[in-house]
């Protein structure tokens, strides 16, 4: 059998009947748009974050657009994201009107770097949205604390890091909002998109839950432009039951980044750098290696999937292209990254059969 990037199927399997159930009763009682299940889902994942609010809505690009909306973002202001990653981050701004503006990342843990912040804040300046890459938190206390001086709100976007945590503190607590994914590769996901919205503001919480549902106070009353974008019922009773197994998936993800750790130890590459402090929930395992492409080329012919999170730096994706962006971490990054196979049932016999498959096409 082929090996797996992402191993769903052996996931589904493990929980095939509690998910089989837990869809048949979405079916019996037919309520499939904000069904009783969302409900149940905000409430132990607010629980779990120790949040006041979780706002569940259709996808982890559309909760950084909606946070945005709440916080009143749009022309004229400018969002400052991290150079490198996931074009939604950059993405979202453009789509509230708001302009981009890029920031360098640390080079070892590819997280934005909090030092290269105040040098891009003007008065245009209404937000820091830091990614958590890979599954580990940027440094989010040396973000608040400028942001705190500057008097800006820090939107973390947390796609990628559910169930991580910073200074023994949860990913999704860490700032003013927070924004996560649900889609189905994530450490936690659905069969289909979806993601989430965390706050302890109340009033904002509230603006949150009109937003994601056209802007509807109730009764038809439509106080501001919103979107549809409210998590279907059946992805949240799948949610609900890979949530609790989702601790035995952390701790799984653990293991397997620790076995990665030492059987790649040796070889001529940089493996991936937690900061202190910091408890990754591995959404992927993200090497930096010279000659990217032709290991990754190599390990390919040996059956050994892989993929390049990511590519180019934001700035240079046409979409939301800045020409006279020029950061030089973020570039050599994109030249270097290479992500191994990584999720809680991958085997010990598997990571030994990569570590191999690396170290021959290291040595070619």
């Amino acid at each position: 059998m082929a090996m797996a990037f992402v191993d769903l199927a052996a996931q589904q399997a493990r929980l095939q009947p509690r998910l089989d159930a837990a869809i048949q009763r979405v079916l019996a009682h037919g309520r499939y748009v904000q069904g009783p299940e969302v409900a149940e889902l905000e409430q132990r994942l607010a629980e779990r974050v120790g949040v006041a609010h979780c706002i569940a809505c259709g996808s982890g690009t559309s909760a950084l657009q909606l946070a945005q909306m709440g916080l009143g973002i749009g022309p004229s202001a400018e969002v400052i994201v991290p150079g490198f990653g996931f074009v939604a981050s950059a993405e979202s701004v453009a789509l509230c009107g708001a302009e981009p503006i890029y920031a360098e990342i640390e080079p070892s843990s590819l997280l934005l770097d909090p030092q290269a912040l105040e040098a891009l804040i003007t008065p245009r300046t209404r937000a820091i949205m830091p990614v958590s890459l890979f599954g580990q938190c940027a440094d989010m206390h040396a973000i608040n604390d400028i942001a705190q001086r500057h008097g800006l709100t820090v939107i973390e976007d947390a796609a990628q890091s559910f169930g991580a945590r910073h200074h023994d503190r949860p990913s999704c607590s860490l700032s003013r909002v927070a924004c996560t994914s649900f889609f189905p590769s994530k450490p936690l996901g659905c069969y289909g998109d979806g993601g989430a919205l965390f706050t302890d503001d109340d009033e904002l919480a509230e603006q949150l839950r009109r937003l994601i549902n056209h802007g509807d106070a109730g009764r038809y009353q439509h106080l501001q432009l919103g979107m549809n974008s409210r998590l279907d019922t059946l992805q949240a009773a799948i949610l609900l039951v890979k949530l609790d197994a989702f601790d035995d998936e952390v701790a799984r993800r653990q293991t397997v980044a620790e076995r990665y750790d030492a059987l790649l130890a040796e070889l001529p590459l940089d493996l991936p750098q937690r900061l202190p402090g910091n408890i990754s929930v591995h959404a992927q395992y993200t090497l930096q290696l010279e000659g990217r492409d032709n290991v990754a080329a190599q390990l390919r012919e040996a059956g050994i999937p892989t993929a390049i999170h990511y590519p180019r730096p934001l700035y240079r994706q046409p979409a939301v292209a800045n020409p006279d962006c020029h950061l030089p971490n973020c570039e050599a990054a994109c030249t270097r990254v290479l992500s191994l196979p990584m999720h809680p049932y991958l085997e010990r016999t598997q990571q030994v059969q990569v570590a191999e498959a690396l170290q021959q096409a290291l040595a070619y």
